[in-house]
């Protein structure tokens, strides 16, 4: 069980506790928790987090392949869940979205992050 966030608060529930997620929502949290979090940004969690925000670092040719690469190797520890695609869309003013196609216990998901690049 996984607790709503928005904005980076929890979301009340009403009743003097906070709003509870489970199933395909919780697992939902968590992927774009580690796709937003820098990796190697907690100590004792070196493994959490993603290298996305490498991407601007890198020509653009190469971007959306290694897109691919730093979500797939984000999202490893997750049980059942496996990474379909990744697209990786980018304007002119240095911002991109991505969007991760997901499979968690055959059912397709699909999560969007936005990037500067």
């Amino acid at each position: 069980m996984e607790l709503k966030l928005e904005q980076g608060d929890y979301v009340p529930d009403g009743a003097g506790g906070f709003e509870a997620l489970d199933g395909a929502q919780a697992l939902l949290a968590r992927v774009l928790f580690r796709l937003t979090a820098r990796r190697g940004q907690f100590p004792f969690l070196p493994e959490m987090g993603s290298r996305l925000y490498l991407l601007g670092r890198e020509r653009p040719s190469a971007r959306e392949a290694l897109a691919l690469q730093y979500v797939t190797e984000a999202l490893a520890q997750e049980e059942g869940l496996a990474v379909t695609d990744a697209v990786l869309t980018q304007d002119g003013s240095g911002r991109a979205a991505l969007r991760a196609e997901l499979e968690w216990r055959g059912m397709p998901l699909a999560v969007q992050v936005e990037l500067t690049v």
